[in-house]
């Protein structure tokens, strides 16, 4: 008896928890949809503003702008952010995302003795856990980033880099690709790489044949339109980044929650077998109780 009412109480904890991981499931599929359409939506304007700043930036030297890199003092350091979630249960996403931070790190002098930001608090623990410095950690974000927020974080980044204070800005993100495929990338904010752009440019030449007449001239426009390709990307990160772990966190909640089942009908099997077991033997105690009364 005791040992049927074991298997009830794994049962019924089982179901407690299925319940819980299918309704996170749910919750993550509804945000997912909502991020993947802010992602979508912004990914043309990022798409044709980095196609016209490479217009613009082979136009001129790479001296026209700071942002370039072209006369930038030489500090040494870099600065690299870390995009991570706030919660876990979403798989191996921040693992992922850690163990390529902390790589990048270690290869790299300038960017392991530099500075050192992660968003999300998953992220921050696990390099602090490491003895990694981290400079600051950014928690305003969440879910849903607003361009305003992602806007003056990337001003504080293209001011340290105009003043000299870093060579260079790397982003530690996850890029979404499609539903069913992200992969962790580390992308270069600062300074400006055309030749990335002009590679990327050059898949897509068959797809469109734009002409572009400046006015004013292209060292003007880099003025204006520099900073704001660094802010939209770095915004499109996040937007990425927030896909990907609802993606991720549906899945694994998906799994956890088909887990759950499995667990429950395995252990249904089983009181079914200690039930049938535990009647035999009363049957038997009772026939036998019978027999000796005779």
């Amino acid at each position: 008896m005791g040992k049927s009412r074991e298997i009830l109480k794994r049962m019924k904890a089982v179901g407690n928890i299925r319940r819980i991981t299918r309704t996170m499931q749910m919750i993550a599929t509804s945000k997912f949809a909502r991020a993947q359409q802010a992602a979508t939506a912004s990914k043309p304007y990022t798409g044709a503003l980095l196609d016209l700043v490479s217009e613009l930036a082979s136009k001129v030297d790479e001296g026209a702008h700071p942002l370039l890199g072209g006369g930038t003092a030489r500090s040494g350091r870099e600065a690299t952010l870390i995009i991570t979630s706030d919660r876990g249960l979403c798989g191996p996403y921040n693992g992922n995302l850690i163990r390529m931070g902390m790589k990048h790190l270690r290869s790299s002098d300038a960017a392991g003795k530099g500075v050192i930001e992660v968003v999300g608090k998953k992220g921050a623990t696990a390099l602090r856990f490491n003895d990694f410095d981290v400079a600051a950690n950014h928690t305003q974000f969440g879910d849903k980033p607003t361009y305003e927020e992602v806007e003056r974080l990337g001003q504080r980044y293209i001011e340290m880099f105009a003043r000299g204070e870093i060579d260079a800005v790397r982003v530690v993100y996850m890029r979404y690709i499609s539903a069913g495929r992200q992969k962790p990338e580390i992308l270069q904010l600062v300074p400006f790489d055309a030749s990335a752009v002009e590679s990327s440019e050059q898949k897509n030449a068959a797809k469109r044949d734009a002409l572009y007449e400046f006015s004013p001239e292209a060292e003007v426009l880099l003025g204006d339109l520099l900073p704001a390709a660094v802010k939209a990307v770095l915004f499109q990160c996040f937007n990425d980044a927030i896909v990907s772990e609802h993606v991720a966190r549906m899945v694994a909640m998906k799994s956890a929650t088909d887990n759950a089942g499995k667990m429950r009908k395995a252990l249904q099997r089983k009181f079914n077998r200690a039930r049938q077991s535990q009647i035999t033997t009363e049957l038997t105690e009772i026939i036998s109780g019978a027999a000796a009364l005779e």
